[in-house]
């Protein structure tokens, strides 16, 4: 018998490696542009983060080793290869040079660093992306304004001195951040845009950033497919709404990439368990559907070309219904070479097709060097053609059933090669990722399927849709599940150095894991240290100092600039709790944390967003018996949620005036205020100070002591509780909204606190705490802690008074 064997493979070249597509047959891996592409990537990224000169002098150098080569040892195989890599740097180095010079020397740059102002007519490259902010006294969270990347058609800039200059456009990249009214755009259509420019971000080819007044001008009608897509997402969106609002929000997110209903809430617990890549379009998604067609060819028995059209024409329609962002062109450019060999009849190679459209789609967009979402999903796919089939057959050769050793290789191999340049970007190393994925994967194809034929069949027959939406309900609940849950672990993700350096740390573990894995002797030693890891690196993690402390009865919660407030009952796992912070993930982490399962009382001080947005998390899984208002319910649309967060959880909703007690073991609420309490809306509904004097103020009698809650009670409103004579001294005070500079010294004096605690965010805006306000308290000897410095903070009973102790690890400014 002739020929090579698995046990003796083939000399086939430098870079053409063996692999086992299974135990016997044996498969020859193409690696012959990889080299080539990684090149290409290589010096672009250099011309993009660096300066064009360098990406020049790269190319020169590359063709100096290229005619060195070719003038003594062109005859060899290997210098062959060499000679093309050089070739390829050398022409992407001409070509991000050009690029990143005209966008250097643009006069759109220059005007920028001066803060001029300009008229733009522009194209839209891709669909408005919701700029979302967390929500603060009467203004709700949302998405009041948006980033729009253009393309540059035309300019006039107005200098100083009011001189106007009109410069021609050529479809260079520019990023609005314009108001909401610029939501509704598709891409493809034009519009005039009136602002100030501000300089780019270095690192990319955006000339410039364009911060928009007004509305958009001049609108063009987008093109006919971009309208088609539209409506297809419209539709798929509407539908979707039959649904509960977490899976109503990631229909569209898993299917097309639409996350503009997708809860903050669900997008952080997706971050911390590792799922964030299913609300990006993807290679995943390509390959669900075009299977999907692929598997009805087969049933119909159509050739392998006529399975190859219908599967590229799927693509085609995908890729515009998802809009062409990387992640989707890379998967569209590699499904599309699959696709060819498919239809010539030549076998696929995966790994040539994803080198090549590595290759193509840097030569279109240069940009994409410096997209991490370009990178993670080149390395993901990597991933799956290298790792996962070396490692599904290990797990077969083990006795692990074949479906079950590519369920558990997949995830594991793409986690695993895309985690270095996670932790790069975010200082974040997820533990249970792979469980995650494990368990979320099931879902993803039916929701995915479900939901492009929900917005295939929306503009034709809008019930139809829904009811196909509804099917996808059950999976879609699933994922919500998944991620909560994976999120909610203990120890879920630790702290790791980001950066290049953190990520090049992880990359050199996961090798040397990888490697000590393949001998017997190591493993041992491994799965020792591991446990060391384990032990020593998680619970720091998930107890913090000993957190939560034994006997706390008030923990002020971490919830960045909003207040929420935990005070024990004698009852383990059962407390009250007062307002519930901005946003749902930053209570629900401070409950979970505290152990809390059983809230008989929910209090809200009053209606802003700061303390009512977390409300869904605070129902969410627990035994909770009423909610509690004060006797003003604005702003309306708080109010309205509020009703309507409680309806759907099923708990009714009580009213607290001045002088009402409620009584747990080892916990008495007195309400203090308002003293008179508002006979209708304030004169401006949306005003700020007349909702913050209607707070709700509570003092609680606990084992450490009095405690005084006041919500955002400001001066008309003190002044009314001293007026009113109520006895306000207590050993805690919650320092009235936020630390804000109105606050009364009388009142300070009135209550003559020992502890002072500040629920204030990191780099707020609104300059809270206020100077004077500390200052006043700590000259009369009371502690002050705050949230944005010492975390989670918590009171417990003392020898001499009420102690306190913190967590650490406060909650980070927003970006």
């Amino acid at each position: 018998m002739t020929g090579a064997t698995p046990r003796d493979p083939p000399r086939v070249g430098p870079i053409l490696f063996w692999a086992k597509e299974n135990d016997e047959t044996p498969q020859v891996l193409d690696l012959r542009l990889v080299p080539a592409a990684a090149a290409a990537w290589a010096v672009t990224l250099v011309g993009l983060r660096v300066d064009w000169r360098a990406a020049a002098w790269c190319g020169v150098v590359a063709l100096m080793v290229a005619m060195g080569l070719w003038a003594r040892r062109r005859g060899r195989r290997g210098v062959r290869g060499v000679l093309v890599v050089c070739g390829v740097s050398a022409a992407f180095a001409a070509v991000v040079s050009v690029r990143v010079r005209h966008v250097a020397e643009h006069p759109l740059r220059s005007a920028a660093h001066e803060g001029l102002t300009a008229v733009l007519r522009v194209e839209l490259d891709d669909d408005p992306t919701a700029l979302r902010v967390p929500g603060y006294g009467e203004r709700p969270a949302g998405t009041d304004r948006v980033a729009v990347a253009v393309g540059l058609r035309a300019a006039e800039i107005t200098s100083r001195s009011g001189r106007t200059a009109s410069i021609a456009g050529n479809g260079e990249r520019v990023l609005l951040l314009a108001p909401g009214d610029w939501g509704g755009l598709l891409p493809g259509q034009q519009a005039v845009a009136q602002g100030q420019l501000a300089p780019a971000t270095h690192g990319d080819l955006t000339v410039t950033v364009l911060r928009v007044r007004g509305p958009p001008l001049e609108v063009t009608s987008p093109p006919w497919w971009q309208n088609a897509a539209g409506t297809l997402r419209d539709g798929l969106r509407h539908a979707a709404r039959r649904l509960d609002p977490e899976p109503a929000g990631l229909v569209p997110a898993l299917v097309v990439g639409d996350t503009t209903g997708l809860p903050e809430r669900v997008v952080g617990e997706f971050r911390a368990a590792g799922l964030t890549h299913l609300l990006a379009v993807s290679g995943a998604n390509l390959a669900i559907v075009c299977g999907a067609v692929l598997l009805v060819c087969r049933l119909l028995h159509l050739g392998p070309r006529a399975r190859g059209v219908l599967a590229g024409l799927a693509v085609v329609g995908f890729v515009v219904l998802a809009r062409p962002e990387p992640s989707v062109l890379r998967a569209a450019v590699m499904a599309g070479v699959a696709l060819l060999a498919l239809t010539v009849g030549r076998p696929r190679s995966a790994l040539p097709a994803l080198a090549g459209s590595v290759l193509v789609l840097l030569l279109v967009d240069s940009g994409l060097a410096a997209a991490p979402g370009f990178a993670l999903s080149v390395l993901a796919t990597g991933a799956l053609v290298l790792v996962a089939p070396w490692w599904v057959a290990a797990l077969h050769r083990r006795g692990v059933p074949a479906g079950l050793a590519e369920a558990l290789a997949v995830p594991a191999a793409a986690h695993l090669v895309t985690a270095p340049l996670v932790v790069a970007l975010s200082g974040k190393v997820s533990l249970v990722a792979v469980v995650a994925n494990l368990l979320a994967a099931p879902a993803v194809p039916p929701v995915t399927l479900l939901g492009v034929l929900a917005a295939v069949v929306a503009p034709a027959h809008r019930p139809t849709a829904e009811l196909i939406v509804m099917v996808a309900g059950p999976p879609a609940d699933w994922l919500v599940l998944v991620g909560r849950r994976a999120a909610a672990v203990p120890g879920a993700e630790f702290d790791w150095p980001s950066g290049a350096l953190g990520g090049l740390a992880l990359a050199v573990v996961a090798v040397a894991v990888l490697v000590a894995l393949r001998f017997p002797r190591t493993r041992a030693l491994l799965g020792v240290l591991l446990v060391g890891v384990v032990l020593a690196v998680v619970p720091t993690g998930v107890i913090r100092r000993g957190w939560p402390v034994s006997g706390w009865v008030v923990v002020a919660c971490d919830v960045g600039q909003g207040d929420a407030l935990v005070l024990a009952t004698a009852d383990a796992g059962r407390a009250v709790v007062v307002d519930s912070g901005p946003e749902p993930g930053a209570v629900d982490g401070c409950l979970r944390r505290l152990g809390v399962r059983r809230i008989p009382l929910v209090v809200l001080s009053h209606l802003h967003a700061d303390h009512v947005g977390g409300l869904s998390a605070v129902l969410d899984g627990r035994e909770v018996g009423a909610i509690a208002l004060g006797p003003l319910h604005y702003p309306e649309w708080a109010a309205r949620e509020v009703r309507q967060t409680a309806a759907r959880a099923n708990v009714p909703l009580l009213a607290l005036t001045a002088g009402d007690r409620l009584e747990w073991p080892g916990l008495r609420l007195e309400v203090l205020g308002p003293p008179r309490a508002p006979t209708g809306p304030p004169p401006d509904a949306d005003a700020g100070t007349p909702v913050n004097d209607a707070s709700l103020v509570l003092r609680a009698s606990t084992p450490a002591g009095r405690v005084l809650l006041t919500g955002d009670v400001e001066l008309a409103g003190q002044s009314a509780l001293l007026s009113n004579g109520s006895d306000l001294a207590a050993e805690v005070l919650k320092v009235p909204h936020h630390g804000s500079r109105s606050t009364l010294p009388v009142f300070l004096a009135a209550v003559r606190p020992r502890v002072a605690l500040i629920s204030v965010g990191a780099g707020n805006r609104y300059g809270h705490p206020s100077r004077l306000v500390v200052d006043a308290l700590t000259s009369s000897g009371t502690r002050v802690l705050r949230t944005d410095q010492d975390g989670d903070i918590a009171v417990l009973a003392g020898q001499e008074g009420p102690a306190t102790a913190w967590r650490g690890d406060p909650r980070a400014p927003p970006r």
